[in-house]
């Protein structure tokens, strides 16, 4: 016969779908809490629960001792041997308590302590449970809302969608689907905190994963991603199978890979650029759909000068920068953009001010522009060693160069000075 107890754990086994063996725990637990209520903290007390008989058992436990000091944890030979012939000094014996004497404050403790420690055991399993899903997609509904936050039902947990991860284009109702990326997983005071996210990068890239065998079999790889949340976003793919083409996998028969993501993040625009090792040939495929003319680049300061036509200036900086932003996150360049029309008025004032060092030919100057010199002041601030490895000179005729560049700086800082004091003195002359 099923006693209550039995039946008890049972139904809570079933409803918090907590493993049996904690719920009985919980309960062995909650019986010497309540005995400790009843007899105070200093008696050895253990419980147990019979399975046979559908009930806790609770012992004290007391050591055999020639002369009893203590009678909570003591207890003679004499009386031990009535409960145990055999027993000698030094054993423990346990003795079975009358469950019935506990009274009522008790058995509300035994209640309290059930209570708290159910909640604590469903906290931690759901901790454990999500503990390791850091990092992927997770599907739930919508529930309510808290102070800008989005609670979403995990069916057996809740999650949180703050304000700081929702994209501001979205809108949500109760009972809505919603499916994100797990950002993180904390140990909160009411129950462990499971934090979304629609706007991480990651989103991006599962969703790929999800709808490109390609990436899930590692054939194709997404190398970088960089998003604007709920405008556009742009991602780079490689192969290690020549005979795959990651972009085209991507985009799938019609497109219906990438619009199937596209979908999901309600409209997001996606460019999908080919990956490429050398760092200039990535930076021209990431300011896609915009055509480079040419591409400087300036390792120390990891800065990248891309020229454009000048009819391909707008779709290469973007709609309020947007494209040259997304870019720069993508490779990890900062990059500028300038029209062929004022790069080419920029090569021709180089070309001005470096003509006037008298230690250069034609030739010279023209090597120096095409390795990106735009002026005198840069000349005279340039290292010994660069200036003669572009002009394939020694040092000492390098530094007679930089020592020229740098009286031209001189000379344009007295024209300057002298331009502005004529043009004040115009001024004054028209005042009067």
């Amino acid at each position: 016969m099923i006693s209550d107890l039995e039946r008890l754990i049972d139904t809570i086994v079933k409803e918090k779908n907590l493993p049996r063996d904690v719920v009985i725990e919980i309960v062995e637990s909650a019986m010497v809490a309540a005995a400790r209520k009843r007899y105070g903290m200093t008696k050895d007390l253990e419980a147990e629960y019979n399975e046979d008989a559908g009930e806790v058992e609770l012992f004290e436990f007391r050591t055999v001792v020639d002369e009893v000091e203590d009678d909570d944890i003591e207890i003679t030979l004499e009386e031990g041997r009535e409960l145990d012939p055999e027993c000698e000094v030094g054993d423990s014996l346990g003795l079975v308590m009358d469950l019935e004497e506990l009274g009522r404050i008790a058995a509300q403790t035994a209640k309290q302590v059930i209570i708290q420690k159910m909640r604590d055991a469903e906290r931690e399993l759901t901790f454990n449970e999500f503990k390791d899903r850091k990092g992927e997609l997770i599907t739930g509904i919508v529930g309510r809302f808290e102070r800008g936050s989005i609670v979403v039902d995990l069916n057996r947990a809740e999650a949180i969608l703050p304000r700081r991860e929702q994209v501001m284009s979205e809108t949500y109702r109760p009972g809505d689907r919603i499916q994100a990326y797990v950002v993180d997983i904390t140990r909160a005071t009411r129950s462990p905190q499971v934090v979304l996210s629609r706007t991480h990068p990651g989103l991006l890239m599962k969703l790929f994963e999800m709808e490109v065998p390609e990436i899930y079999e590692g054939i194709v790889r997404i190398e970088a991603c960089a998003r604007e949340p709920g405008h556009r976003a742009k991602i780079a793919v490689s192969s290690t199978d020549s005979d795959v083409d990651p972009v085209g996998a991507c985009v799938g028969l019609k497109g219906s890979r990438v619009q199937a993501v596209v979908g999901e993040l309600r409209g997001e625009a996606i460019d999908i650029i080919p990956w490429h090792p050398d760092p200039a040939r990535f930076v021209v495929y990431a300011i896609a759909p915009a055509q480079v003319s040419r591409v400087y680049i300036d390792e120390a300061a990891h800065t990248m000068e891309l020229v454009v036509p000048d009819d391909q200036l707008a779709k290469a900086i973007g709609r309020r920068g947007q494209n040259v932003r997304l870019a720069a996150q993508l490779t990890g360049w900062r990059i500028d953009i300038e029209s062929e029309s004022r790069h080419g008025e920029k090569l021709e004032s180089a070309r001005d001010e470096l003509s006037r060092v008298a230690t250069m030919d034609e030739d010279q100057v023209d090597l120096l522009v095409r390795s990106g010199f735009q002026s005198a002041q840069e000349l005279a601030d340039a290292e010994l060693a660069e200036v003669a490895g572009i002009l394939g000179i020694d040092e000492d005729e390098a530094q007679r160069v930089i020592d020229g560049a740098d009286e031209v700086v001189t000379a344009l800082i007295m024209e300057e000075a002298q331009q502005r004091q004529s043009e004040e003195s115009d001024a004054g002359t028209l005042e009067v």
